[in-house]
């Protein structure tokens, strides 16, 4: 039986600023690597908090340090956190990002080591995440539409299978919930490499396809072309790729455009950690192949649930959004059963069409947002990467 998408409902939580999450974390966020161990002690003290520890925001400049700002900014802002305890050691950087998830209209905190020390910060912040989590904690799901969730997708460890299965299954999804009024994101510049003519016309309208293009050339000559040694084998496409028999980036490329499905276009394109704009529809966000780094920055965007085809198996997660993962691989669902929420290996044996595929994800999606554990949140797979444009002062 079809899935009648235009009636689906999910129950999330409806923040103050309109925005609709699927999780309800308390997060304690470091401004920069040295306050990691301060915000790691309050989410010890307080359980039922997050600490997101990462390794920049010292000396970054420039369009680097706009990049850290707004992914920090970004990352709070997600409708699946409820609250924020910010931790900086300097005053001027942690009031800055505290500030900017104000804005949201959830509760933030903000402290700032210098002047007072690791101890007396950590006794401060500890008692503002008590409070935070005591009002989270009070918070309820509400029925809402399909229409206001935001699903973003990447595909890791490619083989044969994802473009011939997993993939497919995920643009299938697009072509239905898309037209309902949900935004969608997909990225990964560099995989586009071969395929970027068909990029190029799947925009809405040639202006955009023209801006998406500049992006993508751009990329190639300041990040690729200007950095590499030899040819990327084993880096794009990664050594499982190849293993998995996609022996070129081209064969990668076309697969990876098989999210976006038959009938979806791209209306606008993204900053790394941008969020959207133009109203609800499918961006393309410039963005790292990688898989923490590219999902890092799509929550960081304000998406909410993201989907994640793999072919050889691939294991990331992410602290604040559910990773849906898909595989169409017979071997990775049978050995590797545990990080697969939805098998789709029947594509491959004849006993499923992409269409079911496509209806049994959508049904994932609104199980994972109703609030199942995907199988990455469930074996603690809390990958948080910051994404860096270069080094530091």
């Amino acid at each position: 039986m079809a899935l009648h998408v235009s009636d689906l409902k999910f129950m999330g939580y409806r923040r103050d600023n309109g925005r609709v999450g699927v999780r309800n974390h308390v997060v304690i966020l470091p401004v920069d690597d040295i306050s990691n161990a301060a915000c790691e002690a309050v989410a010890n003290n307080i359980k039922g908090t997050l600490a997101l520890p990462h390794a920049y925001g010292r000396l970054q400049f420039g369009a680097d340090l706009d990049l850290h700002f707004r992914t920090m900014i970004g990352t709070g802002s997600n409708p699946n956190v409820a609250a924020v305890v910010v931790i900086g050691i300097e005053p001027g950087w942690t009031r800055k990002i505290a500030d900017g998830i104000a804005e949201t209209g959830k509760p933030v905190a903000a402290f700032s080591i210098e002047q007072n020390g690791d101890l007396k910060t950590i006794m401060d912040a500890s008692r503002a995440a008590k409070g935070f989590v005591h009002y989270a904690s009070e918070l309820q799901r509400v029925e809402c539409p399909i229409s206001e969730l935001w699903v973003s997708t990447k595909c890791g460890e490619s083989d044969t299978t994802t473009g011939l299965g997993s993939c497919p299954t995920v643009g299938n999804m697009y072509d239905k919930l898309l037209p309902e009024g949900i935004y969608g994101c997909f990225g990964e510049t560099s995989e586009i490499t071969g395929a970027e003519h068909i990029c190029q016309e799947r925009a809405v309208n040639p202006e955009v396809g023209a801006r998406w293009y500049q992006m993508w050339e751009a990329y190639q000559e300041d990040v690729i072309f200007a950095n590499q040694t030899d040819d990327l084998s084993e880096s794009q496409p990664t050594k499982g790729n190849i293993e998995g028999g996609l022996t070129t980036i081209e064969e990668k490329a076309l697969g990876n455009l098989e999210k976006i499905g038959r009938t979806s276009r791209y209306i606008d394109i993204l900053e790394p950690a941008e969020a959207p704009r133009s109203g609800p529809g499918l961006y393309f966000m410039d963005s790292s192949s990688a898989a923490a780094e590219c999902v890092t920055l799509m929550a960081a965007g304000g998406y909410v649930v993201h989907t994640f085809p793999t072919g050889q198996g691939n294991v990331v997660g992410n602290p604040i959004v559910p990773v849906i993962k898909i595989s169409a691989n017979p071997r990775t669902v049978r050995t590797m059963s545990e990080h697969i929420d939805v098998d789709v290996s029947g594509i491959l044996r004849r006993e499923m069409t992409i269409d079911q595929a496509g209806d049994a994800l959508i049904e994932m999606i609104v199980r994972t947002s109703n609030g199942r554990s995907t199988a990455a949140e469930a074996l603690g797979h809390r990958e948080f990467v910051m994404t860096k444009l270069y080094r530091s002062a």
